[in-house]
């Protein structure tokens, strides 16, 4: 059976629309048309195994990200992962937000580096593509 997961973005790279393309080809989530989806997305989570968060940015999340952070109890994911485009005081800030929702919030949190200007289509090298499913298959594995 196929892990209930979504991959939910925060972020004007368009690298991390290819991140999420390529988590959702990965684990063939195509059968849900939510699989992927910005924050906040048009669809509220419910019942995910595993919510994967990635977002871009620095020092203190704005009040949209916070809040939907501040929402995904255990009801809508049971366990949430970050993939950070930014600095650990984000990551950091967020984390404290989500754990307080009692949902698994998983401490292996990814940090990567998008270059580039926002909104321009941004192709995954290969290297990188297999940087992140190899954390998407631990993180995978340790809900497993």
């Amino acid at each position: 059976m196929a892990l209930k997961m979504r991959f939910l973005y925060y972020s004007g790279k368009g690298k991390m629309k290819s991140i999420a393309e390529a988590v959702k080809a990965e684990y063939e989530l195509s059968q849900n048309a939510n699989a992927i989806d910005i924050i906040p997305p048009a669809y509220s989570c419910e019942n995910e195994r595993l919510v994967i968060l990635a977002v871009s940015g620095k020092g203190e999340p704005d009040d949209i990200l916070r809040r939907f952070c501040s929402e995904l109890n255990k009801k809508k994911a049971q366990n949430v992962a970050m993939l950070v485009d930014g600095d650990e005081k984000l990551a950091t800030k967020l984390a404290d937000v989500i754990k307080q929702t009692g949902t698994n919030f998983i401490d292996n949190i990814k940090y990567i580096k998008i270059g580039g200007l926002p909104f321009i289509g941004g192709k995954l090298s290969d290297d990188e593509k297999a940087d992140i499913l190899k954390w998407t298959h631990d993180i995978v594995d340790s809900i497993q």
